[in-house]
């Protein structure tokens, strides 16, 4: 079974290029570690500063891994991203066979 990480947050007034920024550097830092199957961000079409950044991992053991990864490179060098969030982003997390994963055809 498939990880999925699905986030949908939005940024405060005046820093949104700024997150958004990091947010692709995450989304690229995550697709070239091995686990990591895609990893991509969508704006919504009619506020730049909502997103919908979600993650595909091949195992939850590759989540971990991967998500520690960011806290300890990434964040710890441009001080993380929550200090440019307008709320607590909402989170999730979801297991999809490798079957439907593969009819994706990423």
């Amino acid at each position: 079974m498939a990880w999925v990480e699905t986030i949908v947050c939005s940024a405060k007034k005046g820093v949104d290029a700024r997150l958004r920024r990091m947010m692709k550097a995450r989304q690229e830092f995550k697709r070239r570690q091995a686990g990591c199957i895609g990893a991509w961000l969508g704006l919504a079409p009619e506020d730049s500063s909502m997103m919908l950044i979600q993650s595909v991992y091949a195992s939850e053991a590759d989540w971990k891994r991967i998500s520690k990864m960011v806290q300890s490179n990434l964040d710890v060098e441009d001080g993380g991203v929550e200090g440019l969030l307008l709320g607590p982003p909402l989170v999730g997390i979801f297991e999809i066979s490798d079957t439907e994963l593969m009819d994706m055809s990423f």
